[in-house]
């Protein structure tokens, strides 16, 4: 999966590089090359952050809806993005790759087909603005 990036209203798609297929004739490995979950410096991580997140003793805000918890970080590559429920995302340099794996509690997640379809299967695609979900 790769990131949107999204800073203004303008929406862009994201680009969907597959790995390369082993090469082999059968189907049947192919299939199952296919279906494994991404990972390596190509996947994209996404953790679910409720509480309050405080960057250098301050407070990190949303710009657009003044929220102040109930985060999602998004990991790609050595970036960070902070992602709130009303769709506002933005890159944090604060938090490295490093702080983004020590966050992880449990390393196996679910594995969605996109970054969009998993936006809003974890409610950030804009549909819970402005609600805090406990």
């Amino acid at each position: 999966m790769t990131p949107v990036l999204r800073t203004t209203d303008h929406h862009v798609e994201p680009t969907h590089v597959l790995p390369a297929a082993p090469a082999a004739s059968d189907p049947l490995p192919q299939l199952r090359y296919e279906m494994q979950p991404h990972s390596g410096p190509g996947a994209t991580r996404c953790l679910s952050h409720p509480p309050e997140l405080t960057l250098r003793g301050i407070p990190v805000m949303c710009s657009a809806c003044r929220a102040r918890r109930d985060w999602l970080l998004i990991n790609h590559g050595r970036s960070v993005w902070v992602r709130c429920r009303c769709s506002n995302q933005w890159l944090e340099p604060e938090i490295s790759r490093a702080d983004f794996d020590s966050m992880i509690a449990i390393p196996d997640g679910t594995t969605y087909p996109s970054v969009e379809q998993g936006l809003i299967a974890l409610g950030f695609d804009g549909a819970f603005a402005c609600t805090y979900l406990e």
